[in-house]
């Protein structure tokens, strides 16, 4: 490999094209119009441009991706994380063009992207699992009759779903059904296929992952555990390694399910094994995730391991040669995502005035965006890492509250407040397993009183300067002609149609979800305020739209 295109865009863009920069690679960024003048678009030994600004049009647009590739003498493409970076069918496009595909095989991407394929090697191999039904034919009578027989909660999720999205969550009968219908809709909208399984919901169990590397030898090494229980509606926002409070049974337990599954689907690349463990110790089998992860930092931090590095070396053919050291260190890290924390973690894109980065030992900064840059609506909403190392999981904490207290940002809204308070609570940073007391919903359950003591540490307006706005150079608003209607039912965020689910000339009432949108990743059920008729529909199915925009008007 000589020249190896970086289909991704943001901090993992940046990311993987310093690694090319350390490796001697020349690194080829693509960038949607909205991305042209980006950090990683700036760093990238050549950059070319993507048409258009929607994810569908450019960061998922494979042909224009694969032209790219050809016209500019790539030989290699990394996919980083989400995005493309665990579509099978661009991972076999990519190797049919006779590009190395820096990443497991597609065979492998298939066969562990499908949780319920997942599920059966894990079972082959002896891996622990819950109760389920994932025969791939799920209907809402098997899902009763699973419930009657195992009780609530349960959860149901898409089949070939990932990154929290398709799962929804039921605590009674009452709420099975339209639980089960949101989850096979979010699944056919998400990832095309409509599949979905069901299985026991354990309401306080901790996330815990296994961090692995596999050479096209057979050779499967597990890095390390990292605990990744604080979430938000299943997505990620602090994670650590090692996990804390684990103890040797269990990492081995974790470790030797990890290889086996890996090695049942020869793998090859970098993978993330997950797994629930119970307040009762119980380890139970989740997913894989066949691809780098976005908290692959604290690993490299606790082992010394180039973990983007090591995905070059496998593509390339050589041997895994990693001597493990005797772990000593630990490591956390804080998302930082443009979000507002109190307005239910809503997507806040705009422009970045001031940006202040904390600095010191055991502080690492993987940023995609620096002061002056804007943060565009159109795609995922974390503007970079916050990772922090120390001798042991105290120092790795007081050093942490150092590092978030240094960070300032002025421009856009984001949940630095958040992780403040998070390291002000006893449940996480407690110095015994009886006291670590923080779990998958624990942020979502303890959210009203987290808000409350994070308000201590609210952003303000700094006098005399504008409230935070986009960017009006990277966003114009065209004007639009005076409605015909007698209301407009607007877009809440600037983001993507993903479904409309209704037409003109329907009959619509208040309460009822007239549209599905995605902003930053995030789906939003866009839901009638009036009831009437719908007059005019103004957006398709994969149109973007403007904050404030009409998305249909109704009479």
């Amino acid at each position: 490999m000589k020249k190896i295109l970086v289909a991704n865009r943001g901090e993992i863009a940046v990311r993987i094209i310093r690694a090319c920069r350390d490796a001697g690679y020349v690194s080829i960024a693509i960038a949607s119009e909205a991305d042209s003048q980006a950090l990683f678009a700036r760093l990238a030994d050549e950059v070319h441009a993507l048409s258009g600004t929607s994810p569908l049009q450019t960061y998922l647009n494979q042909q224009a991706i694969l032209d790219i590739a050809a016209r500019s003498g790539a030989d290699a493409v990394h996919p980083g994380y989400g995005l493309l970076s665990e579509n099978a069918e661009f991972a076999a496009a990519v190797e049919a063009a006779g590009l190395k595909w820096i990443g497991p095989s597609a065979s492998a991407i298939d066969l562990l992207g499908d949780k319920v394929a997942a599920r059966g090697i894990a079972k082959k191999v002896g891996a622990p699992l819950l109760p389920s039904v994932d025969d791939g034919h799920l209907t809402i009578e098997q899902a009763k009759a699973f419930a009657e027989e195992h009780g609530f909660p349960v959860i149901i999720k898409a089949q070939n779903g990932g990154g929290g999205r398709g799962m929804r969550v039921a605590r009674g009968f009452e709420e099975l059904e339209p639980q089960f219908a949101a989850a096979v809709r979010e699944a056919t909208i998400a990832f095309g296929r409509p599949e979905c399984f069901i299985e026991r919901y354990l309401e306080r169990a901790r996330h815990v992952e296994t961090q692995c590397l596999a050479d096209q030898y057979g050779n499967v090494v597990v890095l390390s555990t990292r605990d990744c229980s604080l979430q938000r509606r299943q997505q990620k926002l602090i994670e650590e390694a090692p996990a804390p409070f684990l103890s040797d049974r269990q990492v081995s337990q974790l470790t030797e399910s990890s290889i086996a599954i890996l090695k049942a689907v020869d793998y090859q690349g970098a993978a993330t094994v997950e797994y629930l463990v119970t307040p009762e110790g119980d380890i139970y089998f989740l997913e894989v995730n066949t691809r780098v992860q976005v908290e692959h930092p604290v690993t490299e931090q606790i082992t010394g391991v180039d973990i983007i590095c090591q995905m070059f070396k496998i593509a390339e053919g050589e041997r895994l040669d990693i001597v493990l050291p005797t772990i000593k260190q630990h490591s956390i890290e804080f998302r930082l995502n443009a979000e507002d924390l109190w307005a239910d973690f809503s997507p806040a894109p705009g422009k970045i005035k001031r940006l202040q980065l904390p600095a010191g030992p055991g502080v690492r900064i993987d940023f995609g965006y620096l002061e002056g840059d804007t943060v565009p609506p159109y795609y995922d909403s974390l503007v970079g890492k916050i990772i922090v190392t120390g001798s042991t999981r105290e120092e790795a904490i007081s050093r942490s509250r150092r590092a978030l207290a240094e960070l300032s940002v002025e421009g856009i809204k984001t949940i630095l407040p958040l992780h403040r308070t998070i390291l002000d609570r006893a449940e996480f940073v407690a110095a015994s397993p009886e006291d670590f007391q923080v779990y998958t919903r624990w942020i979502d359950a303890e959210l009203p009183t987290l808000c409350e003591a994070a308000l201590a540490y609210k952003q303000v307006n700094v006098p005399g300067r504008e409230p935070p706005v986009n960017d009006a150079q990277a966003f114009k608003v065209e004007e639009e002609e005076a409605p015909t209607y007698r209301v407009g039912i607007k877009a809440p965020l600037s983001g993507l149609i993903l479904e409309m689910l209704v037409s003109e000339g329907d009959m619509i009432s208040a309460g009822d979800v007239v549209a599905i949108m995605e902003s930053m990743k995030m789906e939003q059920s866009i839901i009638a305020e009036v009831a009437g008729v719908v007059a005019k529909i103004n957006v398709s199915k994969g149109d973007f739209i403007e904050m404030d925009n009409d998305i249909l008007g109704v009479d």
